[in-house]
């Protein structure tokens, strides 16, 4: 029987890309509203605002971790990465830039790679 578990490996990627273009179509640039869009609210108010939630998501996951409690860390994890997307979409950044950049250093030793950073 085959599982009914969600997209995964290119399907991951498209789950993020699909949710780029959602959020770049709720981009104030784009038209959107930030008076009825949370995204536009955040992008129209600038760097400071998702930055803040990325900390404070990083914090939920770090905390969520801590508890070993895998739904929370999962949970926690989207909203981390759902505001990682907004702050892509500001900068101008797609996810498929950041999976090439994983794809590149996947199978390469942590330790080599940082060695091979400019500003390592």
């Amino acid at each position: 029987m085959k599982s009914e578990a969600p997209e995964t490996d290119i399907g991951a990627a498209a789950v993020l890309e699909r949710l780029a273009a959602t959020i770049a179509s709720r981009n104030p640039a784009n038209g959107g509203d930030p008076s009825s869009s949370y995204v536009a609210r955040l992008l129209s108010r600038g760097p400071d605002a998702f930055l803040k939630k990325i900390g404070e998501e990083a914090t939920e996951v770090v905390l969520a971790a801590k508890d070993g409690q895998p739904d929370k860390i999962i949970y926690e994890t989207a909203d981390l990465w759902f505001h990682c997307l907004v702050m892509l979409e500001y900068y101008g950044v797609q996810p498929r830039q950041v999976l090439d950049e994983l794809a590149r250093r996947e199978g390469v030793s942590g330790i080599v790679e940082k060695a091979g950073r400019s500003n390592a």
